[in-house]
């Protein structure tokens, strides 16, 4: 996922140094956790938990916590929590990892319910939140049970010096999407001399390649808002893959690759970042790490635009399973005709508690990560690159002094802003997938049969077909009621289904 793709911005800087923003020091000098430690596990740093660690310093002088951050490899660190919280070892306090497996655990009994936790505290400020991740990302069943600290989801990108050259606006559906590409693409867009590329997507099988996908396919699937669901119906636990608005969505992604470099089958991420870096991009769809990361390139800095994801003006009609035109009763969140779903793609890293841990160790943890998420410290991590943080509040999105701080202009980081905002903002934003299982749904089945059609070594329908069945079998083997209670949780539906 993004987490083996984040740049690492000035890694070679002291890491306190990096740190910065006003300190929020309401409430803290009252809170006395000396003598106390906490154990955080997360992924290797510094992206992630080298700014954990480094709050983590500046919360100890504050109240005189020791956090201790400890690293473990993204494979392994689901089964280290999970055998570490089941089994009552309980060497780990609190974890920062993917919120997508959260619902899991807390299912299983694992995780602290901090929802007394959220009301009583002065400094959080959820209401400043997005709507997403305040009640998507960060609670299961309505009850808060992570806090998020980072905001992770896809983009549309474009280069706007290359638009205006070529007198093209940015895209807001899938159709314009490929006139713009018509338009730009073989240009030299670095100066070069060479011909470049309309589209650049990592499309490598086990590389990521099946959140792009969704973040192609969602506009056609969901309409109704996030409460509908991309993956599985609500009601049956049925896939909802195999129909004619995945099949739209198949036929496009496929096409994306007329318009980018000859191997991008071969490309993962990282290869893709190195093409748009020096300027050989016209488009492309990543998580909200392009425009931060573009400000260390010479060619691109400030040149790249962004709006949320593209949408279609034709959707699946889930009552007849045909490919419809949008109406206002079909696509009740569409804009001129065009229905949009940003896509979560990952969700982005959060922080959670073992529900066994002491007390006292539970609340310094709280404490901590609520320190982390407050806008007087989120607000600047989320403006430097090497923190692997992007922005998740609103008040992230209005005030751009920080931006202009870490490089962004005026302008670009308007741009950029706009269309995180635009996305998040979206009622129809579409979730990830948060249920046991979701790996072997998307990062085996999903990514196994969308790498074979890519290929052309099956057809769409075939691949379709498979996953259809891929999936049924990984819902059965969990539960299919289990699921489905699951799946309901993670929209924000009660449990009881009619």
């Amino acid at each position: 996922m993004k987490r083996l793709s984040k740049f690492v911005l000035g890694a070679i800087l002291p890491m306190a140094a990096l740190i910065g923003g006003q300190v929020s020091a309401k409430d803290y000098a009252d809170m006395d956790f000396s003598g106390i430690t906490v154990t955080v596990l997360s992924r290797p740093g510094p992206v992630i938990s080298g700014a954990v660690d480094a709050r983590g310093k500046q919360f100890k002088e504050l109240t005189g916590l020791n956090v201790v951050v400890e690293e473990l490899p993204y494979s392994e660190l689901f089964n280290k929590i999970l055998t570490d919280w089941s089994q009552g070892t309980n060497s780990i306090d609190a974890a920062v990892t993917s919120s997508a497996w959260v619902p899991e655990l807390v299912d299983m009994g694992l995780v602290a319910n901090l929802e007394e936790f959220v009301q009583a505290d002065t400094n959080l400020k959820p209401e400043d939140i997005t709507t997403y991740f305040r009640e998507f990302n960060q609670k299961v069943n309505g009850d808060t049970y992570t806090l998020t600290l980072d905001g992770d989801f896809h983009m549309f990108y474009y280069r706007t010096d290359v638009l205006n050259r070529f007198s093209q606006e940015p895209p807001r559906s899938w159709d314009e999407w490929f006139a713009v590409a018509e338009a730009i693409n073989g240009k030299d867009m670095n100066g070069d001399g060479e011909p470049d590329y309309a589209s650049c997507q990592f499309k490598k099988r086990s590389a990521q390649n099946y959140f792009v996908i969704m973040s192609v396919a969602a506009p056609y699937l969901q309409t109704m808002g996030t409460s509908q669901g991309l993956w599985l119906d609500t009601e049956t636990g049925n896939p909802g893959i195999n129909n004619p608005g995945m099949a739209e969505a198949l036929r496009v992604y496929k096409k994306m690759g007329d318009y980018g470099p000859p191997d991008e089958l071969n490309m993962d991420i990282a290869d893709i970042r190195s093409m748009y870096l020096a300027g050989r991009c016209g488009m492309l769809i990543e998580w909200g790490d392009t425009s931060p990361l573009a400000l260390e390139s010479d060619v691109v800095r400030n040149l790249w635009g962004a709006s949320q994801m593209p949408g279609s003006t034709k959707v699946w009609n889930r009552d007849t399973n045909t490919l419809d035109d949008c109406n206002p009763t079909l696509c009740p969140h569409a804009e001129d005709g065009i229905n949009h779903s940003p896509f979560g793609a990952f969700g982005g890293w959060s922080a959670y508690i073992n529900k066994n841990a002491d007390p006292k160790v539970l609340e310094a943890a709280y404490q901590f990560f609520s320190y982390m998420n407050a806008p007087e410290q989120s607000n600047y991590d989320v403006t430097q690159g090497w923190t692997g943080f992007n922005p998740y509040r609103t008040s992230q999105f209005e005030n751009l002094d920080n931006w202009l701080d870490a490089g962004f202009t005026r302008a670009s980081a308007a741009a950029y802003l706009n269309g995180l905002k635009e996305s998040l903002n979206n009622p129809n934003f579409s979730s990830d997938l948060k249920i046991p299982g979701a790996a072997q749904y998307t990062s085996v089945i999903l990514d196994r049969e969308l790498a074979r059609y890519l290929a052309g070594e099956i057809s769409a329908d075939q691949m379709m077909s498979n996953v259809e069945e891929g999936w049924n079998e990984v819902t059965d083997d969990f539960g299919r009621d289990r699921q489905i209670k699951l799946y309901r949780g993670m929209l924000g539906l009660s449990a009881a289904m009619n």
